[in-house]
């Protein structure tokens, strides 16, 4: 049997958003699972200002590293419109072509990554990407068209009402409008717990949304569930379009935080503790990987998703989806799989052959409408 020609992989990584340094971290572990018999990677930073900087020509560098590093000094990158993965090194009056990636890998969290932009880009450039198309990220990135397309769709969703800049509201209305006076206020657009905060008074409430507005001009305002627990499910799309849902995981943050906050993901090693596999009823294991399928659906999600959900008693609510989940060493999304058995190479390995098997497709769309 012949051996599979290696593909080189576009690593993007950084980004605009708030969610810049997760990202990075994520994508140091992306780079550690890539298996470099099969895959030559190219790592593209993008700054805070939007640049796409060419951080290293191959996956020998970094992979020791917590998180991966965008020097200041690196040559600045374009990608070509319809070129088919074909990178330019923009200089001083002049352009010099890069190795042409197969396929871009977009470990992005957050606006300007993970909301359909850079997919659009990518789309344009007529190459291969790892993750869910513009629809896809778009929807699932803005919480409220999230959950309208979810409660449309008769999904389970907390109570909400949505907040814009020139149209606030106040504590009162607020507690009428989702028939609760403990509330949860986030940025419609981030995650990785980015912005949120709790509120249960008219002057928590007012710092909340001043907090959450730093973020978006979009806010959302939940119900708290009381002792709500967190519950995340991974979804997976392979090459064939067959999508599963991998064993249950449980987020159980310190009494300290209260909630899964970004301090408790991110910066205090004791902030939570994951327990795999969460503690619920086979009935109820089967009834979340099934919602967490819908839910991939409803969205138009591709590739990779990771669901979450609320269990408060036997009641079952889906809280968001992530469209291009963390990748850290001790994110769920991978972890989930590897409680599977999918080792976090043999991840990579599905989610490049998803993406290189839907552009055929679409191509051949193309093709035949031509």
């Amino acid at each position: 049997m012949s051996k599979q020609p290696r593909l080189t992989v576009g690593l993007l990584f950084g980004g605009r958003s708030a969610e810049h340094d997760v990202s990075r971290a994520s994508a140091a572990n992306v780079l550690r699972a890539l298996d470099p018999e099969k895959y030559d990677v190219v790592l593209i930073g993008l700054t805070k200002d939007g640049s796409w900087l060419l951080c290293d020509a191959g996956n020998g560098g970094g992979t020791g590293a917590v998180a991966l590093t965008i020097p200041e000094d690196a040559a600045r990158l374009a990608l070509l419109p319809g070129g088919k993965g074909q990178l330019l090194q923009l200089a001083e009056g002049a352009q010099q072509a890069v190795p042409r990636v197969d396929v871009i890998f977009p470990v992005l969290h957050g606006p300007n990554g993970e909301d359909g932009t850079v997919q659009g880009a990518l789309e344009l450039a007529d190459v291969p990407y790892v993750g869910s198309s513009v629809m896809g990220s778009a929807a699932a990135m803005d919480k409220d068209v999230a959950k309208r397309l979810m409660r449309d769709a008769g999904l389970p969703i907390v109570p909400f009402v949505t907040l814009t800049a020139d149209a606030p509201l106040d504590y009162a209305a607020a507690v009428r409008a989702v028939g609760s006076a403990d509330l949860f206020v986030k940025p419609a657009n981030l995650g990785s717990s980015v912005g949120i905060s709790r509120a249960g008074s008219a002057e928590e409430f007012a710092q909340s949304c001043a907090l959450a507005f730093r973020y978006d001009r979009k806010i959302l305002v939940e119900r708290c569930i009381d002792r709500a627990r967190e519950i995340e499910c991974s979804v997976l799309e392979d090459d064939k379009g067959h999508v599963r849902a991998s064993p249950l995981g449980e987020i159980v943050p310190a009494d300290k935080h209260g909630f899964y906050s970004y301090e408790a993901k991110y910066t205090d090693a004791k902030g939570a503790s994951l327990v795999i596999p969460a503690d619920v009823s086979p009935e109820q294991m089967r009834r979340f990987q099934a919602l967490a399928i819908e839910t991939f659906r409803v969205l138009g999600c591709g590739g990779l998703a990771r669901v979450d959900f609320f269990l408060a008693g036997e009641e079952i609510f889906v809280n968001e989806v992530n469209t291009l989940p963390g990748f850290t060493s001790i994110s769920m999304y991978p972890k989930l799989w590897e409680a599977s058995g999918v080792s976090q190479s043999e991840l990579m390995d599905i989610l490049i052959a998803h993406a290189l098997a839907r552009h055929a497709r679409r191509q051949h769309s193309i093709d035949r409408g031509a």
